[in-house]
């Protein structure tokens, strides 16, 4: 299967909405994902992922077809070396090996077009253990647990912190 990223297109709203509107992915992200997701939601966000020059939010495509996203959340002042990774997959595309192929291509996008990031984090709710083995086989390590640091669905969870350094391999 061929995966690739690139630029949200104002023409990915409907499959966008289809795709994030499921409960199964909002219970793996943060609340700031709306849940229902509607087509409002995803206009609202492509224009969003479409503003900036250099964009930090992208399509996942697999085989040409829109599969989910992926993203940068720079951080700020004494952390501006940092940046916090996130994604998601739509369910029909799950279990295809997409998810650690688009994150390997992040990381490929990070090393040229963010010299200055040393760090990439991402923050797992303790039971995605799917998305830690996706981290794992991109070279990330767990570099903590939070202890009952998140909430979500009304259950307070752990919170696993997995880091990848850019300069790690070189």
């Amino acid at each position: 299967m061929l995966v690739s990223l690139r630029a949200w297109k104002k023409n990915d709203r409907e499959i966008l909405a289809t795709l994030a509107n499921n409960i199964k992915i909002w219970n793996n992200v943060r609340d700031r994902l709306p849940h229902p997701y509607t087509l409002q939601n995803a206009d609202e966000f492509i224009r969003y992922c479409i503003a900036p020059e250099m964009p930090f939010v992208l399509a996942i495509e697999a085989d040409g077809k829109l599969a989910g996203c992926i993203g940068l959340e720079m951080q700020e002042d004494v952390a501006r070396i940092s940046a916090e990774i996130g994604y998601w997959i739509g369910e029909p595309f799950w279990g295809k090996g997409i998810a650690t192929k688009a994150v390997a291509l992040m990381m490929d996008y990070v090393a040229e077009h963010f010299s200055c990031l040393v760090r990439i984090y991402a923050k797992i709710f303790e039971y995605n253990t799917a998305s830690m083995k996706v981290l794992e086989k991109n070279g990330f390590h767990m570099e903590c647990i939070h202890r009952k640091a998140v909430e979500k669905n009304n259950k307070i969870w752990d919170e696993y912190v997995w880091v990848k350094f850019t300069d790690e391999g070189k």
